[in-house]
């Protein structure tokens, strides 16, 4: 083989980042790929290559006969002679093949062509292997073309996707602009391996804490929890291992710094920094946050919580379209009804005159009632707010019997609030009947005699007459 051919598979092995011998017996392939266009039998063809002499000898090797029979894998003694004296019958010998001369241009061509591709199947391999390994990590590199709106990334050795639905809403990107993103996903495909990446996951933000914040790198602190709206807002859980650090002060950083920096990043995602707690009370709380909570009411079995915030806070607590309340349900894992102190206190007011003790139901014994009773569920409102799943997880209820149960608890509920409204109604028709309504008290069938007494907050603004015409032209000429 020539030298400038040992040099340039050299050249190829350093470049694609391959080992030698992977591109040399990719060599060797293509010449048997080759060799099968020009003879019919190869299985007896071998290669053998010279590191001294660099240099890749290709052979058939045929056995020494006295009569030929095939030629493709037989020689005769004369034949074998002139290429080894010492040849005798029943020898092996190695007839090396010129395939330079014997194959012709077309089958070097293809030869060639069959290397390129194998090259780029090992190329694309190799970055497989790579990348594959790194799903979960970080990745930085620059945007180098957008197609449709998918961002397509050069990540230097391999170029990856950022799909639309991965990117950060209303985040705009320009060709040259450099990028971070999450390697979510590395696939096979035939152009080879398919990098995805996202700017949405919330591993995305737990690695951009990790970057900015040493002691979460360092596992100090830890992240115990995020729920992420991207592009609007973020929560995340941080808890300490070491009692002298503050996990929400490390977070944020001397005024702010490591959380802005994200925030930035982030294309500025709102984020809120929740101390973690292993008490569900507190932590929802705490996920609530700025809102004050006064009252928590826990549903063990069902992972529910009701709670009361302040009632000038209740709107702070939802948020705008119930994002904060959503985002503390994600982060903390129980499903959250929220209320307001006066609405808590009326419908507490209006259970306990509803309240109905479970052993009262049919089919309920001491036994039953008492175990009911361990699972905080003491009444039958309770026993009906339950799942078929979760009864049946106490010990002496099967999933038929916990069926029943919630059935009858139910049937019994819906009948003791309509007597609770008959009776209701019925007071409410003896108050009127007997005068006794509240006179100060309006209702919806009040109508006001005289309008202008009574002054809408639009009315209270003083309406300003508009200037004429004429006067504004006397205005400008004087000006003038």
């Amino acid at each position: 083989m020539a030298f400038d051919m040992i040099e340039a598979m050299t050249l190829v092995a350093r470049e694609k980042n391959i080992e030698f011998d992977a591109v040399l017996e990719t060599l060797q392939e293509s010449l048997l790929a080759a060799a099968r266009k020009k003879y019919t039998f190869t299985d007896n063809i071998s290669f053998k290559f010279d590191r001294k002499a660099n240099e890749l000898l290709m052979m058939a090797t045929k056995r020494v006969v006295k009569e030929v029979e095939d030629g493709n894998v037989e020689i005769t003694l004369d034949e074998a002679k002139g290429m080894d004296p010492a040849a005798e019958i029943d020898d092996e010998i190695d007839i090396y093949i010129d395939y330079e001369t014997d194959f012709g241009r077309n089958a070097i061509a293809s030869a060639k062509q069959i290397l390129i591709q194998k090259v780029r199947e090992a190329e694309r391999d190799r970055i497989y292997d790579e990348f594959v390994d790194k799903i979960g990590t970080m990745a930085s590199g620059v945007v180098q073309q957008i197609d449709k709106g998918n961002v397509i990334v050069n990540l230097g050795r391999a170029e990856a996707i950022l799909p639309i639905k991965e990117q950060i809403p209303r985040e705009r990107f320009r060709q040259g602009d450099r990028v971070r993103a999450f390697i979510m996903d590395v696939q096979k495909s035939l152009r080879g391996p398919q990098i995805v990446l996202s700017r949405v996951s919330n591993e995305f933000l737990r690695a951009l804490f990790a970057i900015e914040v040493p002691e979460i790198y360092e596992k100090v602190i830890e992240i115990k929890a995020i729920a992420r709206e991207p592009g609007e807002r973020a929560k995340v859980a941080v808890y300490s291992s070491d009692e002298r650090i503050d996990p929400v002060g490390a977070c944020v950083g001397i005024k702010g710094v490591r959380v802005q920096s994200i925030v930035r990043e982030l294309n500025n995602e709102r984020i809120d920094i929740v101390p973690y707690t292993s008490a569900p009370e507190m932590f929802v709380s705490r996920a609530l946050a700025p809102a004050k909570v006064v009252h928590v009411e826990v549903i063990e079995l069902e992972k529910k919580m009701t709670v009361a915030v302040e009632d000038e806070k209740l709107s702070l607590a939802i948020g705008r379209n119930g994002q904060n309340a959503r985002l503390a349900s994600k982060l903390t894992g129980w499903k959250v009804n929220i209320m307001s102190e006066t609405e808590y206190d009326e419908a507490r007011s209006v259970e306990a005159e509803l309240l109905v003790p479970v052993g009262q139901l049919d089919g309920v014994g001491a036994k039953i009632a008492e175990r009911l009773a361990d699972s905080d569920i003491g009444s039958v409102q309770k026993l009906a707010a339950t799942s078929v799943e979760s009864l049946s997880r106490i010990e002496g209820i099967g999933e038929k019997t916990a069926e029943k149960l919630i059935q009858k608890a139910e049937a019994m509920v819906a009948q003791v609030e309509k007597e609770y409204h008959q009776r209701k109604a019925e007071e409410a028709a003896e108050q009127k009947a007997s005068g006794e309504v509240d006179k100060d008290k309006l209702t919806e069938q009040d109508v006001f005699e005289d309008d202008s007494e009574y002054v809408t907050e639009v009315d209270d603004v003083m309406e300003v007459e508009a200037p004429k015409l004429d006067d504004v032209e006397d205005e400008e000429s004087e000006g003038a």
